[in-house]
């Protein structure tokens, strides 16, 4: 049977998409895909899982679309929808779906994150001076448009008791809208069905007795600190707060 892999790729020409399919020989599709004149940059692999059989990315795709139907990039042309390979999600978030599937089967060993070396270290480093530069500037606005009416109110609640702890200044960025002091307390991301928070505290220093929060220090990440949590629900608001009062406190502390 033949062997392919499930591909995860970005591209620093939009750093807020990962495109997810299926090659036979990732070098000739990365090939076919980077021979375009209109990209800036090039596509890289994030991560890879071989498997055996073809197509199998549909099943994912199948997969993410049920969890999550708003994060599928889909157009219309001429009047017909085109539905693209392309989601509204983080590397790590298309990775820790790759290897929750790959848990569940017993082959996390099949599942490989690639470090970026030569030129895409540049292309990354220049993609994200061009972002910072002033020359693409994103507002809290740009963000908020992305999220449901729920993700909407739900982030304005917290947005508002996050203020409430002293000089927090807000700082929208490409993929999120950090909250700094002196520097982040935490960085969040406004999606359809969820608001995920980075908490910026380093690893074991979170007291999270519901243990709600999860410890990404040992994945790589977008976002600040070592701890992800997503906020859906109004019920949770304030222990999640509680979480980021914690950062708070602890910038505060050591200023």
């Amino acid at each position: 049977m033949k062997k392919g892999v499930i591909y995860v790729l970005t591209n620093p020409s939009f750093p807020e998409y990962v495109k997810i399919g299926y090659a036979d020989n990732l070098e000739y599709r990365l090939r076919q895909l980077n021979k375009s004149e209109c990209l800036p940059f090039a596509f890289r692999a994030y991560c890879v899982y071989e498997v055996e059989g073809r197509l199998r990315d549909k099943d994912v795709h199948n997969l993410i679309d049920k969890l999550n139907p708003g994060l599928r990039a889909i157009e219309t042309f001429d009047g017909k929808p085109r539905i693209r390979e392309f989601y509204n999600i983080t590397a790590e978030d298309a990775y820790e779906i790759l290897y929750s599937i790959a848990s569940i089967s017993s082959t996390t060993d099949k599942l490989k994150k690639i470090a970026p070396e030569g030129h895409k270290i540049i292309d990354e480093y220049t993609a994200e001076e061009f972002q910072n530069s002033g020359a693409v500037q994103y507002t809290e606005q740009d963000h908020i448009s992305h999220g449901s009416e729920t993700t909407k109110r739900l982030y304005v609640l917290l947005r508002d008791r996050i203020l409430l702890f002293g000089n927090i200044s807000i700082e929208p960025k490409t993929l999120d809208i950090a909250f700094k002091t002196s520097t982040n307390i935490c960085d969040i991301e406004i999606q359809k069905s969820t608001l995920k928070i980075y908490i910026n505290l380093p690893s074991e220093k979170l007291k999270d007795p519901y243990k709600f929060a999860k410890d990404i220090s040992k994945i790589g990440h977008w976002g600040n600190g070592d701890y992800v949590v997503y906020l859906n629900d109004e019920d949770m608001l304030d222990y999640v707060l509680d979480l980021i009062k914690q950062s708070y406190d602890d910038k505060e502390n050591n200023m």
